[in-house]
């Protein structure tokens, strides 16, 4: 008996109405007791294996992808339920465009049916008030593709309870470079304004009149030679004629509005904050939890600025049509204990310092 037919047999199984009851009942109980330790807030997801999983099952590789999808689906109901604020999902990377075009072609194509029915009435973002991001460099999809995206992020906008990124098409690399790019432009090109008690166009004025006096002076000097001027208390060298000094009445106590001239930002202020705020995952909380199927043991250019000293990494073996809540369950209790230990040393940590 072949392992395709075994798969057909077990899912319809699985899918009949006792084995659907049963499951639910089981989900929601294992959930229930998830939610009562801590849960994380950020999960990012490579979801790796349609490919050979479409091989292994001899299907075709479009089908492959079709039942990743599906995978998806139910793995963002799990995530929701359990009350982890954002899914980030790697859908689509930038050299999946190497791929062959009839596989580029379905893949978009999918891509949009999917998106479509994300949307639909009663559909799992409506019912769990999920918000759609598109992260990725957009000028690489096709108006069509581009077209539904857009719609479908529109249509959750309002959506405030989760969030669900999905990068496509994407990589970090180019991520962080739009980051670094359009931080240099807010600090090269957006003046901040800045009060001073002198417009520039006032100093201007006597800095002019100032050079105009000393030019006269050295005129008239074979002429006659007149008294000198007794020094201002605001001029302590007795150059400036009364003319050229900045009068009282340009400060901002003469009750006049301050003139305020532009400064730009000091480059020197960039923090590792700044860029943040220019990455497409802008306003998310930090990435918690970083999950890849397939057995690969590598990043893939997947999420690397947003990797920090406390994201846990995990490279799981099955295949993403596979991945579901007896997988992921796993991962999430060995997370809750990793947080349950830390907690634990952080007063012995106290202790040592004092």
């Amino acid at each position: 008996m072949s392992d395709l037919y075994l798969s057909r047999v077990r899912n319809w199984f699985l899918s009949s109405p006792p084995a659907e009851w049963v499951l639910s009942q089981l989900h929601e109980v294992f959930i229930g007791s998830l939610k009562q330790g801590p849960i994380p807030r950020h999960v990012a997801f490579i979801m790796d294996g349609n490919r050979r999983y479409a091989k292994s099952h001899k299907i075709e590789t479009i089908e492959g992808h079709h039942l990743g999808f599906e995978a998806l689906a139910g793995m963002l109901e799990v995530c929701f339920k359990c009350g982890v604020e954002v899914v980030t999902i790697y859908a689509f990377s930038v050299e999946n465009f190497n791929r062959p075009q009839y596989e580029v072609d379905g893949l978009m194509q999918l891509a949009k049916l999917k998106m479509e029915q994300l949307v639909q009435h009663g559909s799992l973002l409506e019912r769990y008030g999920a918000g759609v991001r598109v992260l990725g460099q957009r000028e690489l999809l096709s108006p069509d593709v581009l077209e539904v995206f857009d719609r479908v992020a529109r249509l959750t906008k309002d959506n405030n309870n989760h969030i669900l990124n999905i990068c496509f098409p994407y990589t970090s690399r180019a991520e962080i470079t739009s980051a670094v790019r359009s931080t240099i432009e807010e600090y090269t090109t957006t003046p901040r304004p800045h009060n001073t008690p002198f417009s520039q166009s006032r100093i201007a004025q006597k800095i002019q009149a100032k050079q105009g006096n000393k030019t006269e002076s050295l005129s008239s000097v074979r002429e006659a030679s007149p008294p000198p001027p007794s020094p201002r208390s605001d001029d302590p060298d007795g150059s400036v004629s009364s003319s050229a000094t900045l009068y009282q009445e340009d400060s901002p106590k003469s009750g006049t509005p301050t003139p305020q001239v532009t400064i730009y930002p000091n480059a020197e202020n960039i923090t590792a904050e700044t860029i943040d705020s220019h990455m497409y995952t802008a306003g998310c909380p930090p990435l918690d939890l970083y999950i890849r199927t397939s057995g690969v043991e590598r990043l893939s250019d997947f999420m690397l600025w947003q990797c920090h000293q406390d994201t846990q990494i995990f490279f799981l073996k099955c295949l993403w049509p596979e991945f579901g809540l007896w997988d992921f369950l796993p991962v999430l209790v060995e997370w809750q204990w990793r947080q349950k230990q830390k907690e634990r040393e952080k007063p012995s940590q106290r202790v040592k310092q004092a």
